[in-house]
């Protein structure tokens, strides 16, 4: 496929197939050399852990084209350490730093015609995961390992700009509290599925997830992370083992504090206390930012800054985000990686 044949303005956040993937196998106790393959169908034993035990982690990322024609990559390394703790907390064998980031370049170096163009508002999505593979039956780690990286090119997450939407708190835990919540594995997401659909039942965007042992804090916003501005120009993100360690929050910490010259902090956001916040959003890498209107909590519903238009300091956040992204706005030392 070139890129002539690719609408780039009306991208969605869909599967596409791209030519080439990264694919690298464990077996006896140490990785292969790994390399690029056309075929997107994994071929794997019936009695894989992945299937029955759930013994699968995965990360996603982003390549962007810069204005200059170039492609950032940004902080690969930092997605690589947390897929090494996704796989400790479930017993696979870790992917060193350098082969992972250099796996990612090879694949983006592959399909760089999927690399939507600069000023789209599209971004090549990169989804590299780990499952556990080879014959087996009893419940414990697999004899094998597959590893492997595909893309495929998004379009902005927001058409027309972001916009604030409205989420509802959930009735089900997302994780237990010492459980896998602060790994990026499967499971998490196989069982954040039954309460999404109601959230989207009832027209809202997704669920608050409270923490699982009082349910009095927000933990998470669907499958990202919650912040919020509070009147004192504070930038505030929930602390807890159970939240899984987002790499877009914590630039947004940090870029909150160094940049915008708000006191950043990790603590308890409770979910009595939400007049003290006058903006509030959703972070991740799919959607960078997501601003959130309101939030219903049983029969009070609560409004943060407003339901049609986006905080001052929510759009200065995503717009320094983003803009160091795309290659705009000078990064931070290490953040972003040329292709």
């Amino acid at each position: 496929m070139n890129e002539a044949k690719i609408d780039w303005d009306n991208l969605g956040f869909n599967y596409i197939k791209t030519d080439e993937r990264y694919l690298s196998y464990w077996k006896d106790g140490q990785w292969d050399n790994g390399k690029l393959v056309t075929d997107n169908q994994v071929h794997i034993s019936e009695g894989s852990t992945a299937l029955h035990y759930g013994q699968t982690c995965f990360e996603g990322l982003k390549a962007y084209r810069c204005r200059d024609g170039s492609i950032n990559l940004f902080r690969p390394d930092e997605n690589a350490k947390r897929m090494q703790a996704s796989c400790r907390r479930l017993l696979m064998p870790e992917i060193p730093v350098e082969t992972f980031i250099n796996a990612c370049k090879q694949v983006v170096k592959a399909n760089e015609h999927f690399v939507p163009p600069y000023g789209s508002g599209g971004t090549l999505y990169l989804r590299p995961y780990m499952i556990g593979i080879g014959d087996n039956i009893g419940v414990h780690a697999a004899p094998e390992y597959l590893f492997s990286i595909f893309c495929m090119p998004v379009g902005a997450y927001f058409k027309g700009g972001i916009v604030p939407t409205n989420f509802i708190v959930s009735t089900y835990d997302r994780a237990a509290g010492n459980g896998t919540g602060a790994a990026k594995v499967g499971g998490n997401y196989g069982g954040s599925l039954l309460p999404g659909k109601e959230a989207h039942d009832r027209e809202f965007s997704d669920c608050i997830y409270l923490d699982p042992q009082t349910h009095t804090k927000i933990e998470e916003v669907g499958s990202a992370n919650f912040f919020g501005i509070t009147k004192e120009n504070q930038f505030v993100t929930p602390i807890s083992p159970s939240i899984l360690p987002s790499i877009t929050k914590y630039s947004l910490l940090y870029l909150a504090e160094n940049r915008l010259g708000l006191e950043a902090i990790e603590g308890d956001v409770y979910l009595d206390q939400l007049n003290q916040f006058k903006e509030a959003g959703a972070c991740g890498t799919a959607a960078v930012i997501s601003p959130i209107a309101g939030i219903q909590a049983g029969a009070d519903f609560h409004v943060f800054y407003s339901e049609t238009e986006v905080g001052p300091v929510t759009q200065r956040l995503y717009e320094e985000l983003t803009g160091i992204q795309f290659g705009d706005i000078e990064s931070p030392a290490g953040w972003v990686m040329k292709v």
